[in-house]
């Protein structure tokens, strides 16, 4: 009896200790949350309820992920009706940037308000992407002004920001931006950053902005319509990047890349198969590093391998996604906002 009872507490502990094996997703149910005359290319979680954007025409809000009730207002500057695409948040506020000239940054504000915190007026002004690394540092870059990149930081949660001189910066190149796509091209992961550019670059920091260097990559970057223009990082370690060319959008040759150890080498993958251009790519959560969608005008796309093979699974049009767990993602594109179910 003693070596029966034994038997079966093992057997109880080794069940429990089994998860279930993730399953790889073969659909995806496409669900309209929000439909307006406006293009939205960031978005963001504030919480496991609330998913904020903007877009363009100065429009901006949030969207109830249990109810999907959306709340949306237009931010004004004088006469202006800024065209947002890159949007980020700390645990307190969320905050939009607009990308041309004057660039305006703006945070929630204390009195029901959204606040400017930041302005940059010039020739080449142009900025593309935002996020933070915590409550109180955060980061967003734009295209090259007077010889480098531009990068703005902020170490006070956003209430001020600066932007980081060209001496800090490695030296760039004649027009090398990022891509306003899908406020994507950045990626942190504790102390580090990755930035994707236009020409095939990636800035890298491990000291949350005070250094930085170059890491170089095969991604096609011929065109000034080429290059990475979005990238993900499930950890310090694994990386993956996707790009090609939004004027020849069924091109796959040399358009998605991934690494394995931070950065310092970068790989072709599903060199010359599908798929081809792709705007917004982000990891799966709870997928150990090997799940991603990616996304585009030119539909949704999975892969269960880490990115060496791929399936479509909508021809739904998007431009920018974001997971709120292991099986939902929001996408937003032209004049909608839609809820994926991944199955």
């Amino acid at each position: 009896m003693r070596s029966i009872l034994s038997f079966l507490i093992v057997l109880v502990l080794f069940s429990c200790g089994q998860e279930p094996k993730k399953q790889p997703f073969k659909t995806v149910d496409v669900t309209p949350v929000f439909e307006d005359s406006v293009s939205i290319r960031a978005i963001t979680f504030l919480d496991k309820q609330t998913l904020a954007f903007a877009g363009s025409n100065g429009i901006y809000g949030t969207v109830d992920v249990n109810s999907h009730k959306v709340r949306a207002n237009v931010q004004v500057f004088d006469s202006i009706q800024p065209h947002f695409r890159a949007v980020g948040h700390t645990s307190s506020d969320f905050f939009m940037l607009s990308v041309e000239s004057p660039a305006l940054l703006y945070k929630t504000g204390d009195q029901g308000k959204m606040e400017l915190v930041y302005t940059e007026d010039g020739e080449g002004v142009f900025y593309d992407s935002l996020t933070f690394w915590n409550d109180s540092e955060g980061i967003a870059v734009g295209d090259t002004v007077d010889g480098c990149l531009s990068i703005i930081i902020t170490r006070d949660g956003g209430a001020s920001w600066s932007k980081l001189p060209c001496s800090d910066l490695p030296k760039g190149i004649e027009g090398e931006g990022a891509f306003a796509a899908s406020n994507s091209n950045i990626a942190v992961q504790g102390n580090k950053v990755w930035i994707g550019t236009t020409e095939g670059r990636i800035y890298f920091s491990g000291d949350k902005g005070a250094t930085w260097e170059i890491q170089e990559t095969p991604i096609i970057s011929d065109e000034p319509t080429q290059g990475i223009y979005s990238m993900d990082f499930f950890d310090e370690q694994t990386g993956f990047a996707i790009g090609g060319d939004y004027t020849q959008p069924e091109s796959n040759k040399a358009n998605k890349i991934k690494t394995v150890d931070g950065g310092k080498i970068w790989q072709l993958v599903a060199d010359g198969l599908e798929p081809g251009y792709k705007s917004c790519v982000q990891f799966v959560p709870n997928s150990g590093g090997k799940d991603l969608v990616a996304v585009g005008f030119t539909g949704v796309s999975y892969s269960h391998d880490g990115g060496e093979s791929w399936l479509q699974l909508s021809e739904a049009s998007f431009y920018t996604l974001r997971f709120l767990n292991d099986s939902i993602a929001y996408a937003a594109g032209k004049n909608r906002i839609a809820q994926l179910m991944f199955k």
